[in-house]
């Protein structure tokens, strides 16, 4: 065992790469966080204020009131009308939505979120306060609540689906070209492309199979709600896996260290994690985040399929999210194949 161990050891020591690597990962990680999420000053709730010309608002604004203004960890987002801010309610993507400037102040919170409840209670607190000890008028979301578990439910299928696509078929190409297989297979008929597409069908059936069981699985626990076609959010996950089965395949087509293609990966998914909105909104955050999340497939997803389980929207609704991921398939399993090597 101490003999296996020392072995071990020398192996990863002697692996330039994924030493370096390991010590740089971390550090990237954690400037990153630092940088999105290190402000002391972080707000923690989003309340909308309509109407407003402004989608930031800062505390100089007249649109809030000086009550409203001494509260801590709160971040103010103005929408130009009722319609807008309401649809950004029922998404989960603000905890409150208020009307200022037009008589007794009214508001709109959903029952389903645990933050928007903090932020009402704050709310009337200061509400108390401007009007003398008068509260403004509470409103109820018009039409059909989104609960949060069905906002989030999509981004957690689409985050296991990330793990499973990209893990499943990177890091297994990896251990198979350093182990020798891929070595054997180059003295037989089979080109890179049909190994590689090969590999990401194979990926994309267990993803499907085990898609419909956990959907149907935990539909029977929380009885989600679906506006639109389940043959359309179907196609979206199918084509969201190409795409992420693609980007594994990608990073699988060169390389022998199984450590070094293991931090590649971890490079990819976490941050495509945070920032493809699978647990919060990126709603109020600085455009450039936003601008970020726009190069990963999981983002198109999750947007995609919300807006059919959600809205109701129907294939040619998410048609642009739908090429997207189409188009990162092609390109990842071309630019795959062209460097794919059996040996190196």
């Amino acid at each position: 065992m101490w003999t296996m161990l020392l072995a071990r050891n020398r192996e990863f020591f002697r692996d330039r790469a994924a030493f370096g690597w390991n010590f740089l990962f971390p550090f990237l990680i954690i400037v990153g966080f630092g940088i999105i999420f290190g402000d002391e000053n972080k707000n923690l709730y989003k309340i909308g204020v309509f109407p407003v010309s402004d989608k930031k608002i800062n505390l100089s604004s007249s649109a809030v009131s000086e009550s409203l203004k001494r509260i801590r960890y709160v971040e103010f987002i103005g929408f130009r009308d009722f319609d807008e801010g309401m649809k950004q309610l029922k998404h989960h993507r603000i905890d409150l939505l208020l009307r200022k400037g037009m008589g007794k102040p009214y508001y709109w919170v959903s029952s389903t979120s645990p933050k928007g409840y903090i932020a009402e209670q704050m709310l009337r607190s200061a509400m108390a306060s401007d009007l003398g000890g008068k509260l403004g008028e509470k409103k109820t979301i018009k039409g059909v609540e989104i609960k949060y578990i069905d906002w989030m439910f999509p981004g957690i299928l689409a985050m296991n689906m990330m793990f499973s696509a990209l893990w499943g078929v990177g890091y297994i190409i990896v251990r198979y070209r350093k182990n020798g297989v891929l070595k054997r297979l180059k003295a037989t008929p089979l080109t890179a492309l049909e190994y590689l597409s090969a590999q990401m069908l194979s990926r994309i059936f267990l993803l499907m199979f085990s898609l419909v069981i956990i959907w149907f699985g935990c539909d029977l626990i929380f009885n989600f709600r679906v506006e639109g076609s389940y043959l359309t959010i179907l196609l979206i996950y199918f084509t969201g896996g190409c795409a992420l089965t693609s980007m594994g395949l990608l990073v699988a087509s060169r390389g022998t260290s199984e450590e070094f293609t293991s931090g590649i990966l971890n490079f990819i998914t976490w941050p495509m994690m945070f920032l493809s909105e699978v647990w919060f909104s990126l709603e109020g955050a600085p455009e450039w985040v936003k601008t970020s999340a726009k190069i990963f497939p999981l983002t198109y997803m999750n947007s995609a399929v919300r807006k059919v389980m959600n809205d109701g929207a129907a294939l040619s609704d998410v048609s642009f999210e739908v090429a997207v991921l189409c188009i990162i398939t092609i390109v990842c399993i071309t630019i795959g194949a062209r460097l794919f090597s059996w040996s190196r």
